[in-house]
Protein backbone atom coordinates (compact mmCIF):
# COMPACT_ATOMS: atom_id res chain seq x y z
CA UNK A 1 0.00 0.00 0.00
CA UNK A 2 1.14 3.54 -0.73
CA UNK A 3 0.55 6.22 1.90
CA UNK A 4 0.69 9.89 0.94
CA UNK A 5 1.89 11.60 4.12
CA UNK A 6 1.77 15.36 4.69
CA UNK A 7 4.77 16.75 6.58
CA UNK A 8 5.37 20.13 8.28
CA UNK A 9 5.89 23.22 6.14
CA UNK A 10 8.21 24.77 8.72
CA UNK A 11 7.54 23.99 12.35
CA UNK A 12 8.44 20.34 12.93
CA UNK A 13 5.65 20.00 15.49
CA UNK A 14 3.02 20.38 12.76
CA UNK A 15 2.64 16.69 12.04
CA UNK A 16 -0.19 14.38 12.99
CA UNK A 17 0.02 11.34 15.28
CA UNK A 18 -1.27 9.22 12.40
CA UNK A 19 1.46 10.49 10.06
CA UNK A 20 4.13 9.51 12.59
CA UNK A 21 2.55 6.09 13.04
CA UNK A 22 2.61 5.46 9.29
CA UNK A 23 6.20 6.67 8.90
CA UNK A 24 7.34 4.46 11.77
CA UNK A 25 5.57 1.37 10.42
CA UNK A 26 6.40 1.80 6.71
CA UNK A 27 8.86 -0.55 5.05
CA UNK A 28 10.50 2.42 3.35
CA UNK A 29 9.93 6.14 2.85
CA UNK A 30 9.87 7.82 -0.55
CA UNK A 31 11.24 11.38 -0.42
CA UNK A 32 12.54 14.19 -2.63
CA UNK A 33 15.80 14.88 -0.81
CA UNK A 34 17.28 12.53 1.79
CA UNK A 35 19.17 15.34 3.54
CA UNK A 36 16.05 17.44 3.97
CA UNK A 37 13.79 14.57 4.97
CA UNK A 38 16.34 13.27 7.45
CA UNK A 39 15.91 16.43 9.53
CA UNK A 40 12.28 15.52 10.17
CA UNK A 41 12.83 11.78 10.51
CA UNK A 42 15.76 12.16 12.90
CA UNK A 43 13.73 14.58 15.02
CA UNK A 44 11.21 11.78 15.61
CA UNK A 45 13.79 8.95 15.79
CA UNK A 46 12.48 7.33 12.59
CA UNK A 47 15.03 5.22 10.76
CA UNK A 48 13.83 3.68 7.51
CA UNK A 49 15.28 3.00 4.06
CA UNK A 50 14.84 6.11 1.90
CA UNK A 51 13.89 6.03 -1.77
CA UNK A 52 14.55 9.20 -3.76
CA UNK A 53 11.74 10.39 -6.03
CA UNK A 54 12.11 13.81 -7.61
CA UNK A 55 11.37 15.67 -10.82
CA UNK A 56 14.57 14.34 -12.41
CA UNK A 57 14.15 10.60 -11.76
CA UNK A 58 10.39 10.12 -11.37
CA UNK A 59 9.83 8.65 -14.83
CA UNK A 60 12.44 5.90 -14.37
CA UNK A 61 11.88 5.28 -10.64
CA UNK A 62 8.11 4.75 -10.63
CA UNK A 63 8.25 1.20 -12.01
CA UNK A 64 10.80 0.15 -9.40
CA UNK A 65 8.59 1.48 -6.62
CA UNK A 66 5.55 -0.23 -8.13
CA UNK A 67 7.42 -3.54 -8.07
CA UNK A 68 8.15 -3.06 -4.36
CA UNK A 69 4.49 -2.27 -3.65
CA UNK A 70 3.40 -5.39 -5.53
CA UNK A 71 5.45 -7.53 -3.14
CA UNK A 72 3.21 -6.31 -0.31
CA UNK A 73 5.42 -3.58 1.08
CA UNK A 74 3.88 -0.50 2.68
CA UNK A 75 5.59 2.64 1.44
CA UNK A 76 5.13 6.23 2.61
CA UNK A 77 5.49 9.13 0.19
CA UNK A 78 6.58 12.49 1.64
CA UNK A 79 7.75 15.77 0.10
CA UNK A 80 10.26 18.27 1.43
CA UNK A 81 7.41 20.19 3.04
CA UNK A 82 3.63 20.01 3.14
CA UNK A 83 1.36 17.67 1.22
CA UNK A 84 2.99 15.58 -1.55
CA UNK A 85 1.93 16.12 -5.19
CA UNK A 86 1.02 19.80 -4.58
CA UNK A 87 3.71 21.29 -6.83
CA UNK A 88 5.87 18.32 -5.84
CA UNK A 89 6.68 14.91 -7.37
CA UNK A 90 4.43 11.91 -6.88
CA UNK A 91 1.56 12.33 -9.32
CA UNK A 92 2.93 9.78 -11.80
CA UNK A 93 3.47 7.29 -9.00
CA UNK A 94 -0.07 7.66 -7.66
CA UNK A 95 -1.52 7.41 -11.17
CA UNK A 96 0.45 4.21 -11.81
CA UNK A 97 -0.68 2.75 -8.48
CA UNK A 98 -4.31 3.34 -9.41
CA UNK A 99 -3.77 1.79 -12.83
CA UNK A 100 -2.23 -1.28 -11.18
CA UNK A 101 -4.98 -1.51 -8.54
CA UNK A 102 -2.51 -0.81 -5.73
CA UNK A 103 -4.24 0.72 -2.75
CA UNK A 104 -3.42 4.38 -2.02
CA UNK A 105 -4.33 6.41 1.05
CA UNK A 106 -3.70 10.10 1.74
CA UNK A 107 -3.15 11.43 5.24
CA UNK A 108 -4.30 15.06 5.64
CA UNK A 109 -1.95 17.71 6.97
CA UNK A 110 -0.20 20.98 6.23
CA UNK A 111 -0.74 22.72 2.87
CA UNK A 112 1.03 26.07 2.67
CA UNK A 113 -1.37 27.75 0.17
CA UNK A 114 -4.27 27.09 2.55
CA UNK A 115 -2.33 28.38 5.55
CA UNK A 116 -1.54 31.55 3.59
CA UNK A 117 -5.16 31.94 2.49
CA UNK A 118 -6.49 31.72 6.04
CA UNK A 119 -4.01 34.38 7.21
CA UNK A 120 -4.35 36.72 4.24
CA UNK A 121 -7.56 38.51 5.14
CA UNK A 122 -8.74 37.93 1.58
CA UNK A 123 -12.12 36.23 0.97
CA UNK A 124 -11.62 32.45 1.18
CA UNK A 125 -15.01 31.45 -0.26
CA UNK A 126 -13.62 31.02 -3.79
CA UNK A 127 -9.92 30.53 -4.48
CA UNK A 128 -7.66 29.13 -7.19
CA UNK A 129 -4.17 27.73 -6.61
CA UNK A 130 -1.92 28.27 -9.63
CA UNK A 131 1.48 26.96 -8.57
CA UNK A 132 4.52 28.77 -10.00
CA UNK A 133 4.21 31.26 -12.89
CA UNK A 134 5.88 30.21 -16.16
CA UNK A 135 9.66 30.60 -16.42
CA UNK A 136 9.86 32.40 -19.77
CA UNK A 137 9.02 36.14 -19.63
CA UNK A 138 6.70 36.03 -22.65
CA UNK A 139 4.74 33.05 -21.34
CA UNK A 140 4.64 34.60 -17.88
CA UNK A 141 3.14 37.83 -19.18
CA UNK A 142 0.47 35.87 -21.06
CA UNK A 143 -0.18 33.89 -17.89
CA UNK A 144 -0.70 37.00 -15.76
CA UNK A 145 -2.91 38.53 -18.46
CA UNK A 146 -5.04 35.38 -18.55
CA UNK A 147 -5.84 35.69 -14.85
CA UNK A 148 -8.03 38.73 -15.50
CA UNK A 149 -10.95 36.42 -16.26
CA UNK A 150 -11.05 35.28 -12.61
CA UNK A 151 -13.25 37.91 -11.00
CA UNK A 152 -14.06 37.73 -7.29
CA UNK A 153 -11.73 34.76 -6.82
CA UNK A 154 -8.66 34.80 -4.59
CA UNK A 155 -5.63 33.70 -6.62
CA UNK A 156 -2.72 31.93 -4.91
CA UNK A 157 0.73 31.53 -6.46
CA UNK A 158 4.14 30.26 -5.40
CA UNK A 159 6.98 32.68 -6.19
CA UNK A 160 10.69 31.92 -5.88
CA UNK A 161 12.86 34.57 -4.15
CA UNK A 162 15.08 35.35 -7.13
CA UNK A 163 12.05 36.12 -9.31
CA UNK A 164 9.66 37.78 -6.92
CA UNK A 165 10.59 41.40 -7.68
CA UNK A 166 10.40 40.77 -11.42
CA UNK A 167 7.03 39.01 -11.02
CA UNK A 168 5.65 41.85 -8.90
CA UNK A 169 6.74 44.43 -11.48
CA UNK A 170 5.03 42.43 -14.23
CA UNK A 171 1.80 42.11 -12.23
CA UNK A 172 1.87 45.86 -11.50
CA UNK A 173 2.27 46.58 -15.20
CA UNK A 174 -0.82 44.53 -16.02
CA UNK A 175 -3.09 45.20 -13.02
CA UNK A 176 -1.84 48.55 -11.76
CA UNK A 177 -0.61 49.27 -8.26
CA UNK A 178 -3.08 46.94 -6.55
CA UNK A 179 -2.90 45.56 -3.03
CA UNK A 180 -1.57 42.03 -2.76
CA UNK A 181 -0.59 39.71 0.07
CA UNK A 182 2.83 38.11 0.46
CA UNK A 183 3.24 35.22 2.89
CA UNK A 184 6.73 34.14 3.87
CA UNK A 185 8.36 31.66 6.28
CA UNK A 186 4.98 30.25 7.30
CA UNK A 187 4.89 28.50 10.71
CA UNK A 188 8.51 29.50 11.36
CA UNK A 189 9.85 32.02 13.89
CA UNK A 190 10.03 34.84 11.33
CA UNK A 191 6.64 34.16 9.71
CA UNK A 192 5.19 37.18 7.93
CA UNK A 193 1.93 37.77 6.09
CA UNK A 194 1.68 41.31 4.76
CA UNK A 195 -0.91 43.12 2.65
CA UNK A 196 0.46 46.13 0.78
CA UNK A 197 0.42 47.83 -2.59
CA UNK A 198 2.83 46.33 -5.09
CA UNK A 199 4.87 49.54 -5.18
CA UNK A 200 5.43 49.27 -1.43
CA UNK A 201 6.80 45.76 -1.75
CA UNK A 202 8.99 46.75 -4.71
CA UNK A 203 10.44 49.61 -2.69
CA UNK A 204 10.97 47.80 0.60
CA UNK A 205 11.54 44.12 -0.21
CA UNK A 206 15.32 43.82 -0.05
CA UNK A 207 17.35 40.67 -0.62
CA UNK A 208 14.38 38.25 -0.63
CA UNK A 209 15.14 34.72 0.53
CA UNK A 210 13.01 31.59 0.82
CA UNK A 211 9.83 30.78 -1.05
CA UNK A 212 6.94 33.28 -1.10
CA UNK A 213 3.22 32.77 -1.51
CA UNK A 214 1.49 35.59 -3.37
CA UNK A 215 -2.26 36.15 -3.07
CA UNK A 216 -4.37 38.63 -5.02
CA UNK A 217 -8.00 39.13 -5.92
CA UNK A 218 -9.69 40.68 -8.93
CA UNK A 219 -12.84 42.58 -8.13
Amino acid sequence: MLYIVATPIGNLKDITFRALEVLKSADAIICEDTRHSSLLLNNYQIKKPLIILNDFNEARTVDTIIDQLKTGQNLALISDAGTPLINDPGYKLVRKCLEENIEVDSLPGAVSPIVALTLSGLPPDKFLFLGYPPEKPGHRKEFFESLKIYQDITLILFVSPHKILKNLAEIQEIYGDIEIVLAHELTKIHQSVEKRKISDFLENLKNPKGEYILLLRNG
